[in-house]
């Protein structure tokens, strides 16, 4: 097994199938993590594995991705939204956000005598 770096494919692009790609990271460096991480053209989902609950919050307010999970993965639920930043896809599935792709607003304004 050989240790993922950012430049790697595995890293840039859209995986889909039973593959886990995992780089240790260092609290004080969660900057440099971020831009690595948004360094794609994709961003539909991105996991933390951290004791730092403070550092997860901090990196995943940075992280480009419709979904960040944090210690733990593909974690869903009806009322959670689902659905990528960028390349990753349009709107949400599930939740509030995708009963709206189904509803038409109609704005109707009257001036009343």
């Amino acid at each position: 097994m050989s240790r993922t770096r950012p430049d790697m494919s595995v890293i840039r692009e859209e995986i889909f199938g039973p593959v886990a790609c995992a780089m240790p990271f260092d609290d004080e460096d969660l900057d440099k993590l971020a831009k690595d991480a948004n360094d794609t053209e994709y961003g539909l989902a991105a996991s933390i594995w951290t004791n730092n609950l403070g550092a997860a919050h901090r990196l995943a307010a940075k992280i480009k991705s419709g979904t960040v999970w944090v210690n733990c993965h593909n974690v869903n639920d009806v009322t959670m939204p689902f659905g990528g930043f960028k390349q990753s896809g349009w709107g949400r599935e599930l939740g509030e956000q995708a009963l709206q792709l189904y509803t038409e607003t109609k704005t109707v304004a009257i001036r009343l005598p």
